[in-house]
């Protein structure tokens, strides 16, 4: 089969077509016939040798997000059969092949049903991020219909997902935006309130939509200097949630204000096979939220081919993609 593979870490061209072995079917597992993926941060972070933690050896195939079509089916598997039409974060990390291959041989408690409204592209541009929303959303924020939340990034991959969710539950949501064509998407995806960061103060906003208490709840999903505007913007034994802590910070807000402070590492769990259940549990929550039209990925303007891989990296890096940056598979 053909494949992108990488034999070193590096810039976006590390990449390099070659043909290699179909996988092998294991117990547990299916092959898919990979119709589509997407790249993520954290794909970038793992070609360029960033998180040599969770990378896979090389030579490697990355990507975590797929979708795709059953083609074989392994020794006790019940939930899957051929034909099948899947999606999930399967692979692309230690110990794992991903998704720029032809074919991907995948553990079934990493996958659902594909959102039988959504078409392959869009269902690769889903799960990584709409996984990370959730974690920090439920299980770390713990939010409630009626709670209200600030969601940094509101047009980001994750933060476009998280605003769709939190409004889900019935939470009331603040968010942030840096231009007139972000803050629209906010919009569009029911955020009560969207706020320019480049032309209002924390202190300001705070003021204007709390009247000075700061907020309960706050996702952030840009880390660097956001994550100090999280902490000045949270109220007193507020609750700060990020995807992105790999830098150092001043945490005496944090003390000052009783803070409780949590980072969503998503990976841990897709690598730690005791959890990897719980997360093809939510991904099957997920695809019913996404028939019942509760929840919809943005797609960057940009489509790459599986051939455009480096393109695709490239153009993630740059920082101008708006949404998700999807690549289909024309082999």
């Amino acid at each position: 089969m053909k494949a992108q593979v990488v034999r070193q870490f590096g810039d976006a061209t590390v990449f390099q077509l070659e043909d290699i072995p179909v996988p092998t079917i294991l117990p547990g597992h299916v092959l898919i016939e990979v119709k589509a993926t997407s790249v993520n941060p954290i794909d970038t972070k793992v070609r360029s040798g960033a998180v040599p933690a969770v990378s896979p050896d090389f030579p490697a195939i990355l990507h975590g997000d797929v979708a795709g079509i059953v083609k074989e089916v392994g020794a006790g598997v019940t939930d899957f059969k051929t034909g099948d039409e899947v999606y999930g974060l399967a692979g692309g990390f230690k110990g794992m092949s991903g998704a720029l291959a032809q074919y991907m041989l995948v553990d079934t408690r990493l996958i659902s049903h594909k959102p039988k409204n959504l078409t392959f592209a869009e269902a690769a541009a889903i799960p990584l991020v709409t996984l990370t929303a959730w974690q920090a959303l439920f299980q770390r924020a713990n939010i409630r219909e009626h709670d209200e939340i600030l969601i940094h990034g509101a047009a980001g991959g994750v933060g476009h997902v998280a605003v769709q969710l939190a409004k889900w539950k019935g939470a009331k949501v603040y968010t942030t935006a840096s231009n007139a064509e972000k803050i629209q998407i906010a919009k569009d995806f029911g955020a009560d309130v969207v706020i320019n960061y480049k032309e209002i103060s924390v202190e300001k906003y705070v003021d204007t939509y709390t009247n000075g208490k700061g907020f309960s709840v706050i996702f952030d999903t840009v880390g660097g200097q956001n994550l100090d505007r999280s902490f000045e913007a949270a109220g007193k034994q507020g609750k700060v949630v990020t995807i992105a802590a790999r830098s150092t910070h001043d945490l005496s807000p944090m003390h000052s204000k009783g803070l409780s402070f949590h980072v969503v590492f998503l990976l841990l769990d897709v690598l730690n096979e005791s959890h990897r259940s719980e997360l093809g549990k939510i991904l099957k929550t997920i695809t019913d939220i996404i028939e019942n039209e509760e929840l919809k990925p943005l797609i960057d303007s940009n489509t790459f081919t599986f051939d455009e891989v480096i393109d695709a990296h490239q153009h993630l890096e740059s920082g101008e993609a708006v949404g998700k940056v999807v690549l289909v598979n024309q082999w």
